[in-house]
């Protein structure tokens, strides 16, 4: 794992948001974060995160919209996209990865099986 890897932490729920952002943070990562799909292309843009974290339903853009939107983006495509959303079943996670997501994250989040996405994931 790259020293203080930026990950983009999308997700709408503050406490939500804050309890994972305090994790990551003490997992050695740098965290930045958006509250919905339009703020996190922005962010993704300036900020060019080595990885993002996504939850799928955002207000504003959801993140199926958001990650379709990413992957139509030069700029964007090549950052993998890891969905976070509370829906577990096969199809959820079928319609995750057609959205352009690298893997998928099931709520309540599983954090030591998240880093190891994470950790798979990052550029070398």
């Amino acid at each position: 794992m790259a020293e203080q890897a930026t990950i983009l932490l999308v997700e709408d729920n503050a406490i939500n948001c804050e309890m994972l952002a305090r994790r990551l943070t003490r997992a050695g990562f740098r965290v930045v974060t958006a509250a919905d799909g339009e703020q996190a292309l922005r962010l993704m843009a300036s900020e060019a995160p080595a990885l993002v974290l996504m939850d799928m339903n955002l207000p504003v853009l959801d993140g199926w919209s958001a990650c379709r939107a990413a992957r139509q983006d030069p700029r964007l495509k090549g950052i993998p996209i890891i969905a976070l959303t509370a829906h577990a079943m096969e199809t959820d996670r079928q319609s995750a990865l057609a959205a352009g997501c690298d893997d998928y994250a099931t709520k309540p989040i599983d954090f030591p099986g998240l880093l190891a996405k994470i950790q798979r994931l990052l550029p070398a």
